[in-house]
């Protein structure tokens, strides 16, 4: 037996390599400890089995942003812990990125565009500065794409209404098309879109919300993303 060491001494020992390096490559999911993967270059070790995946590079990480289909009644705001949504067990089957969920990805998140309590679908975290500027500066010119299930009967000349635009705190949504999906269901692309505002809309012309999906952000859609699981936004998608 061997005094316990930190595993970033072990690594940079067995690299030849700084110990910011070594730092790096755990941080980065590239090392093992009697096979499994450890991402704290604080963890102490001492004659347990050692690997560096040969595939390990320095090339720094890019910044992720992570989307998730949010269920209605959960309530989001940025004090939420992100370890309270984002997990390797949470994260879709199907996501596409081609990127290793790492513990990082988890940390330093920005909250963006988020959705009322009671609504459902697409919410956007982000380490990416840029993103952050494209969802909060560009927000006026962002199209929210929302299916609202209604009930009443819409007042006459109900649709043209909305699709003129309706004043909601003092402003005219710079654009909106509103259509109906089905029998119960409107389909709403609105600019800018504010909490509270289809509902204040729909009121506006008769009608209930009884509940809300947003299904696209800009260019980015919901897609099959099941409800509670998350992916990344592929290198190939932009808002």
């Amino acid at each position: 037996m061997t005094d316990p060491i930190r595993l970033a001494k072990r690594v940079a020992e067995l690299r030849g390599c700084s110990r910011r390096e070594a730092e790096q490559f755990i941080a980065g999911g590239w090392v093992r400890v009697d096979g499994i993967v450890v991402e704290e270059p604080q963890f102490r070790v001492s004659d347990q089995r050692i690997e560096i995946d040969p595939k390990a590079a320095l090339s720094q990480a890019e910044p992720v942003t992570l989307l998730l289909h949010k269920p209605p009644g959960l309530a989001i705001d940025s004090r939420l812990p992100a370890t309270e949504l984002f997990s390797a067990a949470t994260l879709w089957s199907e996501n596409a990125s081609g990127i290793r969920p790492l513990k990082k990805h988890f940390s330093q998140l920005t909250l963006c565009v988020p959705l009322e309590s009671s609504a459902s679908g697409l919410v956007v975290f982000t380490q990416d500065w840029r993103v952050v500027r494209k969802l909060t500066d560009d927000a006026v010119t962002l199209e929210h794409e929302v299916i609202v299930e209604v009930a009443g009967e819409m007042a006459p000349n109900g649709l043209k209404r909305l699709n003129r635009g309706i004043p909601f705190e003092g402003r005219t949504p710079p654009a909106i098309k509103v259509s109906w999906q089905n029998e119960t269901r409107l389909r709403v692309a609105l600019k800018g879109a504010r909490p509270g505002q289809i509902a204040h809309l729909c009121e506006a012309v008769g009608l209930q919300v009884l509940s809300m999906k947003r299904i696209r952000l800009g260019r980015v859609p919901l897609g099959k993303l099941p409800p509670g699981q998350w992916c990344y936004l592929r290198e190939d998608e932009r808002f």
